[in-house]
């Protein structure tokens, strides 16, 4: 594989590494750093053995935003929404805005299995087959997972829905 094919082979998918990396770190910086990280891993990789260059740089990116975490750098990071726009009145915007800070929120304070596959199959669009090979798990324990992730966050978010009034 020549430099212009993996170039092009990972123009199509380093979006959704930069996506996972911003979830799992929530800092912009902090994501930037983790994909040119995980893009140099994979240009130094022997990239003719690669048959799934996505999945395996999904698991890179998940281990190094993990390194990370654990390394404790980003803990005074603070999260940023300014990738939302829309034409809608300043009330619905602001609205809008709230439900989603309120979603994020609680999507990141779940335990860090279910916020990962909540960001692979919620936001990335991953088959469950595919986000057992990224985490090396069990189909059937990412779909427990997922559930208890979905039941988790509309609970949550109901709560707050109705001002803390159950």
């Amino acid at each position: 594989m020549n430099q212009q094919e993996y170039l092009t082979q990972v123009s199509f998918f380093k979006d959704k590494l930069f996506r996972l990396a911003k979830r799992m770190l929530i800092s912009r910086e902090e994501a930037e750093d983790a994909l040119q990280e995980v893009l140099l891993k994979l240009w130094k990789t022997n990239r003719e053995s690669l048959k799934n260059m996505e999945s395996m740089a999904m698991v890179m990116t998940k281990n190094y935003c993990l390194d990370q975490l654990k390394s404790k750098r980003s803990q005074n990071i603070r999260l940023l929404h300014s990738n939302y726009e829309d034409n809608q009145s300043l009330e619905m915007q602001i609205v809008n805005n709230d439900s989603l800070n309120h979603i994020d929120e609680i999507i990141n304070n779940l335990p860090e299995q279910q916020k990962i596959i909540i960001q692979l199959r919620e936001i990335e669009a991953y088959e469950f087959e595919e986000i057992a090979k990224i985490l090396n798990m069990n189909e059937t324990a990412i779909r427990v997972s997922l559930s208890r992730a979905r039941k988790t966050l509309k609970a949550q978010y109901q709560k707050i829905q109705n001002h803390g009034i159950t």
